[in-house]
């Protein structure tokens, strides 16, 4: 991957970090926590105590991240653990998602938000079962930007050709899943060596700092023009009969899931067909003149057109695809098994439709990524599933939007989510 192009508005970074048991993800974000100076004194006076409870010598910053006591007194992650810290220039929110197998549902959960995953190896290591599990399911919920950050450096003697020679195995690997965009970065988290500050022992590496790429990275929606969706979630009709000028208001309110509408543009209304004209943008009773992804605005047409939550408002020259049956990449997340006979809610954007499982292509092997015939899904199962729904929904490809080309199953009869799936296509 060549050099990030820098942006003036950095916003909002979420990332994953991930890797295999005592890999470091804890000490890791706990070492940005300290040399970023995020921690409150009372919090550091705390692992402090902790770790001289423990006999250490200096300061457990694994602690700063295992939140719970359950995880504290066995050494381990169980859940996913978010963090939220800022730098001059840009808020972060971390998630620290558990490596085991028994823990993929947590990590799917994750991952569906984040721009970027570092994925950590330990130099003596390698490549492993579960850095290959890690990095596929990465590349599966579509995260942009993926940072393999080859720890424990100290511990090889900060040696470049260990360093060199993980690279090569993870490109090998990376090039058979089609993950194009992947940089590296050697570092101990232990010592803060290529953390926030250089150090002195990795000379012979000239890139930059973990913080640094955080810095640059690209948030979401600044990566590639996206096309405009809108799912509608409440029509707003005051009917107040002390103002005259609310009599014929009809507001569509929602958030911008992607792209950009102005005043003026050209829609369609999914899954209608209905076309009209944007009159007005609305944001707190103010006129805009133009909305962007993830801003919350009230859209007003120029014609009465017959919209209910659930609908999508697209541009007319961007539809997306309205389809009644799906293929997709579905995370089974229930400890009860999906039940083929059975009845699901399928929840999309702000719509929801009844659906039942048509097919299961394939069960994905999670450590050997091997492709496995199945008629059944367990908890924490993935697999290439054909969906049949009883209302149309407006869909994209999960690869080219995250917020349309994902959905969510729920049981009916438990109001339970029960899986997570993202979308491959629809069937006409």
């Amino acid at each position: 991957m060549g050099a990030i192009e820098h942006i003036q508005d950095h916003g909002l970074l979420r990332f994953l970090t991930c890797g295999s048991v005592d890999d470091g993800k804890s000490t890791l974000i706990g070492r940005l926590l300290f040399d970023t100076k995020t921690i409150l004194v009372d919090t550091l006076n705390a692992i402090e105590r902790t770790s001289k409870k423990r006999g250490m010598d200096a300061v457990d910053l694994s602690l700063l991240t295992d939140g719970l006591q359950a995880e504290r007194e066995q050494g381990i992650t169980i859940d996913v653990a978010y963090r939220y810290f800022s730098t001059g220039t840009r808020k972060y929110i971390i998630a620290d998602a558990p490596g085991h197998e028994q823990y993929t549902r947590n990590m799917v959960t994750a991952a569906s938000t984040a721009n970027l995953a570092i994925i950590l190896i330990d130099a003596r290591k390698g490549v492993l079962t579960q850095t290959r599990r890690h990095s596929y399911l990465a590349n599966l919920v579509g995260i942009p930007h993926l940072l393999v950050a080859i720890n424990k450096m100290d511990l090889v003697d900060y040696d470049q050709a260990t360093y060199e020679k993980i690279k090569a195995d993870y490109l090998a690997f990376a090039k058979q899943l089609g993950i194009n965009d992947v940089r590296f970065i050697p570092l101990s988290a232990l010592n803060g060596d290529m953390i926030v500050d250089r150090g002195e022992r990795l000379d012979w590496y000239d890139g930059p700092t973990l913080l640094d790429i955080l810095e640059e990275v690209p948030c979401a929606h600044t990566d590639r023009d996206e096309r405009f969706r809108f799912p509608v979630q409440f029509v707003c009709r005051p009917h107040d009969s002390a103002n005259p000028e609310l009599h014929d208001y009809r507001g569509f309110m929602g958030r911008v899931s992607s792209g950009v509408i102005a005043k003026g543009d050209t829609i369609t209304v999914l899954p209608s067909g209905a076309t009209s004209t944007v009159k007005d943008i609305q944001l707190y009773g103010e006129s805009l003149a133009e909305a962007h992804a993830d801003q919350s605005v009230t859209l007003l047409l120029e014609d009465e057109v017959d919209i209910s939550r659930g609908d999508m408002i697209v541009k007319s020259d961007a539809q997306a695809q309205v389809t009644k049956q799906i293929d997709a990449m579905l995370c089974w997340l229930s400890e009860t098994p999906l039940d083929k006979a059975r009845k699901y809610v399928v929840r999309h954007t702000s719509r929801e439709s009844k659906a039942i499982l048509s097919g299961i292509d394939y069960r994905l092997d999670i450590n050997s990524l091997e492709q496995q015939p199945a008629d059944k899904l367990a908890v924490n199962d993935i697999a290439k599933v054909s969906i049949k729904l009883a209302q149309p929904l407006a869909i994209d490809p999960y690869t080219e939007n995250r917020a349309t080309g994902a959905f969510i199953v729920i049981d009916e009869s438990t109001n339970n989510t029960v899986g997570a799936g993202m979308i491959l296509q629809g069937r006409d």
